[in-house]
């Protein structure tokens, strides 16, 4: 019989990587979490390994952007406002590629 090759698995995907911010950033109104909605979807996400993670989420019929800062002293969680995809999409896009902060 043949020897069937072994499959190779990929590592899990973990998230991509926030961009350190630019000179020209813009800086990110962010507020306390307000717990609006008892459900929340986490549609993109950056890498677990550093210490400030960003996550894309989904509320209903709107988004907003999750910040959690993890320090030896514990975890600060932030949020932007709420607002529609579109307006979400260009924000997180600019969070990821260091436009804004």
């Amino acid at each position: 019989m043949p020897k069937i090759p072994e499959l190779e698995i990929p590592e899990p995907y973990h998230g991509i990587h926030a961009a350190v911010a630019q000179p020209d950033a813009v800086t990110v109104r962010w507020l306390k979490p307000q717990h609006r909605c008892p459900r929340t979807r986490v549609k993109e996400h950056t890498c677990e390994c550093r210490a400030r993670i960003y996550e894309l989420c989904q509320a209903g019929a709107l988004f907003f952007v999750r910040r959690t800062d993890r320090t030896p002293k514990g975890q600060r969680v932030m949020e932007t406002e709420w607002s529609p995809f579109a307006q979400m999409r260009e924000l997180w896009h600019n969070i990821i590629t260091g436009r804004a902060v």
